[in-house]
């Protein structure tokens, strides 16, 4: 009886190590980490860029409002006739903000301790600054170079970065994952054939994701800042060029 008692201790001290094994953290095995990297290389299908209409009006808030909004309607409407989308044109801002004349009152600077100091006078509200501004995508590349060219015709004073994207990125993406994780478990499978041990089971997998988004470069502003359209009526020819979507994945296994 003694040799079967000391029998069951000691298979549920294994089974009890066993179970302890497989519940502690990933950290604690011994493992190895290897990294696999996708790239897919895509043309853009979307370019974006921003419009605003600016306008410094007198006191008569409503008549500075009715200006700028008439203009940005004619503008929300031409971009409309060159077969954009109502889904693709969404307002960015909409903003009063009042303009004030200050008063300098440094000539009034206490001549003696006998005179009374003068207050200075508050800053008067002397009108209002409007600006509106809308974020645009064209689909249409031939078109593009038009409409960016008729905006100062019909009213913009200004527009920002034109840059090109990918607008369902979901298929590229799932594309340059798994062309990462595959060369990630290659490189697994050599490591453990060299190393001559087993690989276990997966403890852990990250990933990094990073697409660089080129930016159209205009002849008055540089890269990434808003130009002034009264600068630039002639209508610019743009490129979307192509990006490349990579991904790179960490695999971590267990050593066996």
């Amino acid at each position: 009886m003694g040799a079967i008692a000391m029998a069951i201790i000691a298979y549920s001290g294994m089974v009890y190590a066993r179970a302890y094994s497989e519940s502690i953290q990933p950290s604690s095995f011994r493992s190895f980490s290897v990294s696999g990297e996708g790239k897919v290389t895509a043309i853009p299908d979307v370019a974006e860029f921003s419009f605003g209409v600016i306008t410094q009006g007198g006191k008569n808030i409503a008549e500075a409002q009715k200006q700028n909004t008439g203009k940005m309607n004619t503008l929300v409407d031409f971009i409309k006739s060159q077969g954009v989308k109502d889904e693709d044109i969404k307002t960015q801002q909409f903003s009063i903000e009042p303009r004030y004349q200050y008063y300098d009152c440094s000539s009034r600077m206490i001549l003696s301790s006998a005179v009374a100091p003068t207050p200075c006078p508050p800053p008067d509200i002397v009108g209002y600054t409007i600006t509106q501004s809308a974020l645009v995508k064209v689909r249409d590349f031939d078109k593009i170079g038009a409409i960016m060219g008729e905006l100062s015709q019909k009213g913009a004073n200004s527009v920002s970065q034109l840059s090109f994207t990918i607008d369902d990125k979901t298929r590229i993406e799932s594309e340059a994952r798994e062309e990462a994780i595959k060369q990630a478990q290659d490189k697994a499978r050599s490591i453990a054939t060299t190393g001559d041990f087993k690989i276990g089971k997966l403890l852990s997998i990250t990933e990094n994701f990073y697409q660089p988004v080129p930016m159209y470069r205009d002849a008055v502003g540089g890269y990434g800042k808003a130009v002034s359209m009264e600068a630039a009526p002639v209508a610019p020819s743009i490129e979307p060029g192509s990006q490349e979507i990579s991904i790179t994945v960490y695999l971590n296994y267990e050593i066996r």
